[in-house]
């Protein structure tokens, strides 16, 4: 049995059954026997119908996912409602991408042993997919997961993070509920990291959704089947460059949110923050005067605006963290004191060194660091100096600046007057370097997840 607890106060929220090996062994042969079986896969419109079915369901129960989200994610409930109301968004999304998802025709006749053919491809349904899911996003990210598999016909497994099951049980749930056959969608909670990663590397999985640890993922990765696929999604520690012409009464409000929604536990969460020398000062004033004003504490109240972090061993962490870089030289401008087993208070640190871990490494905590630049391609280098790289912010009035930043920048995404963290549901999303493989977002997810099929007709 799993106890699951509130990330904020750690009481016991319920106790639910974990699986063992025979558990997997009964839903990997459940999984490949539907897979197997080509004439009883789903029509394209009977997929259809179970996706939008799925969206009204979960619409009925949106603050029943946000009330969980909060409690066991610890994501304050204005934030957990704006999720819900995303992945309702996500699963019509799955649904609408089929109206366009389709092959192509390749041409012929181009040479004298290509005439009189005709071809075209089709896309098939890559196979079996399993999917480990995070905590910080515990019914959307579950939502990126599961429903391209449905969209496409792949049967799919799903492990969620220990500390959220809830949500993934509930919306699989509903998903079953929508009239998908249980065995095209399952949960998977282990009762141990060996046994995911027996679900992971069984020779029956075709494709690997995760989402998580870099050390885990790539690790996995390296063990996957042969011919089996996979898409990673890891975390950075997020870039914005504030050029000396950027509109401060504009920028402050989106540079917080960025760098403290969900207490910055989010993989494109805003963390360094590079500041020319002539705005410096003022900017880290009004900075500092906002994070100030953010409101932590308890997230299923609605005027908390900064939550727990996950466990109590992430705040030691995080907290150690801004030890070290003070004791580095650092300056601690805002916050950083322990408010309870799992709470900071939003953090704001000014000039830490280049080789300190908050500058080094993903703090995934509420902390941003600020640091102080003469010149604009310095700023950058030390930007793309990591061996992480996802999404990246510039603000600036100059359009000049802004383009030469947006093309410098090792980035899969330049946010121009936008923070680290924007993100729609069907846009690429992608982490570079250590930060992850392959294309998330819905349509990008639901290509991956098939296979193109190429039929030749020779009309002799």
């Amino acid at each position: 049995m799993l106890t699951v607890v509130q990330a904020y106060d750690r009481a016991p929220i319920e106790e639910i059954a974990t699986d063992d090996a025979a558990a997997l062994e009964a839903k990997l042969q459940a999984a490949e026997k539907v897979f197997r079986d080509r004439e009883h896969w789903l029509k394209a419109h009977e997929r259809i119908a179970i996706l939008r079915k799925l969206a009204e369901l979960l619409a009925a129960k949106r603050d029943h996912f946000a009330r969980q989200i909060a409690r066991e994610g610890g994501k304050p409930l204005t934030d957990a409602i704006i999720e819900t109301t995303r992945a309702i968004d996500g699963v019509h999304n799955a649904a609408d991408e089929l109206r366009n998802f389709g092959g192509r025709e390749i041409p012929m006749g181009l040479t004298p042993a290509a005439v009189n053919r005709w071809a075209f491809t089709t896309k098939e349904p890559i196979g079996i997919v399993a999917a480990i899911s995070a905590f910080n996003h515990p019914l959307n990210l579950i939502v990126h997961q599961v429903a391209p598999a449905i969209a496409v016909g792949c049967p799919v497994i799903i492990k969620p993070a220990s500390t959220t099951p809830l949500c993934c049980r509930d919306f699989v749930a509903l998903v079953h509920e929508a009239g998908l056959p249980e065995a095209w969608c399952q949960t998977f909670l282990p009762e141990t990291n060996e046994l995911a990663e027996k679900l992971v590397t069984d020779r029956r999985i075709a494709f690997l959704s995760f989402i998580g640890s870099a050390k885990v993922g790539w690790y996995l990765h390296s063990k996957l089947a042969h011919g089996a696929r996979s898409a990673l999604e890891h975390g950075g520690a997020a870039p914005a460059i504030v050029d000396r012409s950027a509109d401060l009464d504009r920028i402050i409000e989106p540079l917080v949110k960025g760098g403290y929604y969900h207490a910055g536990q989010v993989c494109v969460s805003t963390q360094r923050i590079f500041v020319h020398e002539e705005i410096a000062d003022t900017f880290t004033e009004r900075l500092v005067a906002r994070v100030a004003k953010l409101r932590t504490g308890d997230p299923v109240l609605k005027e908390t605006e900064v939550g727990p972090l996950i466990l109590p061993k992430e705040a030691d962490r995080v907290a150690s963290w801004i030890d070290e870089a003070v004791k580095g030289g650092a300056k601690l401008a805002l916050g950083g004191k322990r408010l309870s087993e799992t709470t900071l208070e939003p953090a704001v640190l000014l000039d830490p060194a280049v080789e300190a871990k908050v500058s080094q490494l993903e703090v995934f905590g509420p902390l941003v660091c600020v640091y102080r630049y003469s010149k604009l391609d310095d700023a950058i280098a030390q930007a793309n100096s990591l061996n992480v790289a996802f999404q990246g912010s510039v603000f600036a009035q100059d359009i000049d600046v802004a383009l030469h930043v947006a093309e410098r920048l090792d980035a899969s995404a330049v946010m121009v007057n936008d923070p680290t963290a924007f993100r729609t549901d069907w846009m690429p999303f992608a982490g570079r370097k250590e930060s992850g493989y392959g294309t998330g977002g819905i349509p990008y997810t639901m290509r991956d997840m098939t296979q193109e099929k190429m039929i030749l007709l020779n009309r002799h």
